[in-house]
């Protein structure tokens, strides 16, 4: 009888079955895998949009080479630059 009672107070300690612990580590780790997958996504969409932008920036660097063209010579400006001499 008393071993039989110790048996009992050893498993009322437990407040937390064990399928429970499982059930919340399950749904942790699903957590965090959703979160690697939407990381891993974004990472690929990035880097996607960084090439997209890298080969649209190539068509930008020959307007670097441009000489400079005076554009307050336009009608807004009331043409006041007109009597300048143009470099």
């Amino acid at each position: 009888m008393f071993l039989n009672f110790n048996i009992v107070s050893f498993k009322s300690h437990f407040l937390i079955e064990q399928s429970s612990i499982v059930t919340m580590l399950a749904i942790t780790v699903v957590f965090f895998l959703i979160l690697l997958i939407l990381g891993i996504r974004k990472s690929y969409k990035l880097k996607k949009e960084n090439d997209r932008l890298n080969a649209l920036n190539t068509s930008f660097e020959d307007d670097d080479n441009k000489p400079y063209t005076d554009f307050t010579e336009g009608h807004l400006y009331q043409n006041n630059n007109s009597s300048t001499s143009k470099e």
